[in-house]
């Protein structure tokens, strides 16, 4: 009777220490994966993919695509991470990043550099041997761009941080048009461009909205050193250079007449957010032009992508 109860019991003791030991791998998991800055790598990652695909005719030969996916999502993922380690302290003091996992105590510097590390190491070692040396190049240049010459120096530098630092962000499309093809075509230029003007709008919305958080870390974002109305301005600018710049692969004859009309469409709706941001603050319009300039960015490249494999658009 007696082993009858102890049996369950220690059935039950092991039961619960197993689950603790799951429990600490599942957030260990996770908080790595958020170190990695998920959201914004799969939309590194999606922009990457439609220069793949923009690059051949048909589809793209499938080694060269999945490795191509895996070294530039590993870069982009290293490059978030370091991100985090130089920017804990910061991240620590701002709501939008108070539950970042090195704020929260969830992960150390040394595990975590460890990490960032080795994923880019093993990213490189993917583009160099699998795909292609130049890829390799420019994705490192890129992973250095953000991670240090942008995180480490520009972002507390000078208010055009985001403007300059924004052509590391800007690569990915130009870096999975690499992969295909060996070669830096001027089209993928156009990808790039685009990317790069969309930037300074896209980001000095949440810039307004976060206002006096970067001020209180002493980051020179726009609002915090030229104040909102001057940021305003410049949101307005650069979303007309950005409009132009959509317009210009369809005048190259790199896309087709349903690109054009779906990209004006888009760069309509986002020119509606930007003047009712200039007209006023309320009703969190800076956070709804924020949310709607990373939609609008998805769903141009998807009609990029559409409009290359539909046979009426050209």
């Amino acid at each position: 009777m007696v082993e009858q109860i102890d049996k369950p019991m220690k059935n039950h003791t092991n039961e619960i220490a197993n689950n603790s030991v799951s429990i600490s791998w599942s957030t260990d998991w996770r908080d790595y994966y958020d170190l990695c800055k998920p959201k914004v790598v799969a939309l590194i990652i999606f922009t990457a993919i439609v220069g793949m695909l923009l690059a051949v005719p048909g589809l793209p030969d499938l080694a060269a695509f999945i490795y191509g996916i895996l070294g530039i999502g590993l870069a982009s993922a290293s490059a978030a991470a370091i991100n985090q380690i130089v920017d804990q302290k910061v991240d620590a003091d701002m709501q939008r990043t108070q539950q970042r996992p090195i704020p929260q105590g969830n992960l150390s510097n040394r595990h975590a550099l460890i990490f960032a590390f080795a994923i880019g190491i093993v990213a490189m070692l993917i583009l160099v041997f699998l795909v292609n040396i130049l890829t390799a190049v420019l994705t490192f240049l890129s992973l250095i761009g953000y991670a240090v010459i942008y995180t480490m120096f520009l972002k507390r530098a000078t208010p055009q941080n985001i403007v300059i630092g924004g052509a590391a962000g800007a690569a990915p499309p130009v870096l999975g048009w690499t992969a295909m093809t060996g070669t830096i075509d001027p089209n993928s230029l156009w990808l790039f461009l685009i990317i790069f003007a969309w930037t300074p709008p896209h980001f000095w919305a949440l810039a307004i909205h976060r206002r006096d958080e970067y001020a209180k870390v002493d980051i020179p974002m726009l609002p915090v050193t030229h104040g909102i109305d001057f940021t305003r301005l410049h949101v307005l600018l650069y979303t007309i250079i950005l409009i132009i710049v959509t317009i210009f692969p369809y005048l190259v004859q790199m896309t087709g007449l349903f690109y054009l009309l779906a990209a004006l469409i888009l760069d309509s709706i986002f020119l509606f957010y930007v003047l009712k941001l200039q007209r006023s603050l309320k009703d969190g319009i800076a956070m709804k032009t924020f949310g709607f300039s990373i939609l609008y960015l998805m769903l141009l490249f998807a009609v990029l992508l559409i409009d290359h494999y539909i046979p009426y658009s050209s």
